[in-house]
């Protein structure tokens, strides 16, 4: 019998999450069954919405459920099939979670899909083009709808879903203009991810600093934000926002622990008529062929070059989500499993 390493949710957080209410445990990979295929994680991705499903409140998405397998995107290899559909060998990608192996339906709608290796790497398909591009892809193609020549913001802008968004929005002729955590990851937002302005959130700290450097940066005003952080840098935005302006809201991290974040001058979603949209982007299953076909070739010809943290090993994986979720990583956080 194949043995399985898994991470388990062994308890729920009291505020800020951390390494013990993570489980390290070994199985057995149970026999297949027909129609199953078993697949051998190379990557795990680790990303922020995971740390709100290990609260058990109301949100969009069931809580993870206690004493079960840590949800969570992988890319493998699939190494025993009983599917048709699928060969050993082939490279997928799918939802195994937290552990190095996953039996998986092969029959089930959206579970495991084929990916090509040539001429984008296995592990991008967990980033760039993968979840986090098509979270970008949606909130800028269908929610801000930039047209050339406009200003747009991205919070959390050298993460995996905000390198995807400014190769996505210079390629539709928009200003784009970053908020991230450290002056390193400004210089890569403007020398390789092709920013034109990065502001340094930790030199940036309060409402007035942050609305001070936005009009540095943004002397047009900002038609549109991609909002993944929430906070103070929400309400700084809000005050640089021209009328009309879109506002996706994928994410809202800062909140993330529980305390909530309430917005201070609301009333400029009414002066400034902002569209205001918040979005779960497998609920749009439709606009995956389109965001994947367009974000493949901006990494193959070299126009996103997304980079990558990687942790070493599954026992690993909690330590780098405790990092990610205070900004510790670099580009998109991955576990490497083989």
């Amino acid at each position: 019998m194949t043995q399985n390493q898994q991470i388990l949710l062994d308890n729920r957080p009291q505020g800020e999450a951390v390494e013990s209410n993570f489980r390290l445990v070994r199985t057995e990979v149970p026999a297949l069954r027909d129609g199953e295929v078993l697949v051998r994680h190379h990557y795990l991705s680790l990303d922020p919405y995971m740390r709100g499903r290990m609260n058990d409140s109301k949100s969009y998405a069931a809580s993870q459920p206690l004493g079960e397998v840590m949800i969570g995107g992988t890319v493998g290899e699939v190494v025993e099939s009983r599917n048709p559909k699928f060969a050993v060998g082939d490279q997928v990608v799918g939802m195994g979670g937290w552990q190095e192996y996953s039996v998986v339906d092969g029959n089930a709608p959206g579970m495991l899909r084929k990916v090509d290796t040539t001429h984008v790497p296995l592990s991008h398909y967990l980033g760039a083009v993968g979840m986090p591009g098509v979270t970008a892809y949606y909130g800028l193609v269908k929610i801000i709808a930039p047209k050339a020549g406009e200003t747009v913001v991205v919070s959390a802008a050298t993460g995996a879903v905000g390198s995807a968004f400014a190769a996505l929005a210079k390629a539709r002729g928009c200003r784009v203009v970053g908020i991230a955590g450290g002056p390193e990851k400004c210089r890569y937002a403007t020398e390789e991810l092709g920013f034109d302005a990065c502001i340094d959130y930790r030199e940036n700290a309060d409402v007035k600093a942050m609305a001070r450097a936005l009009k540095e940066a943004c002397p047009d005003g900002i038609d549109g934000y991609f909002e993944n952080v929430g906070g103070y840098i929400l309400d700084a935005v809000l005050l640089r926002t021209n009328a009309f302006a879109r506002v996706a809201v994928c994410g809202m991290i800062a909140g993330y622990d529980g305390q909530p974040l309430p917005l201070q001058n609301p009333a400029l979603i009414l002066i400034n008529r902002l569209k205001v949209e918040g979005f779960i982007v497998s609920e749009h299953m439709e606009v995956w062929p389109d965001a994947l076909k367009e974000l493949g070739t901006l990494v193959a010809s070299g126009k996103l070059r997304p980079r990558e943290t990687v942790a070493q090993g599954l026992a690993a994986a909690p330590a780098a989500f405790l990092g990610l979720l205070k900004g510790k990583n670099f580009g998109k956080q991955l576990v490497k499993l083989v």
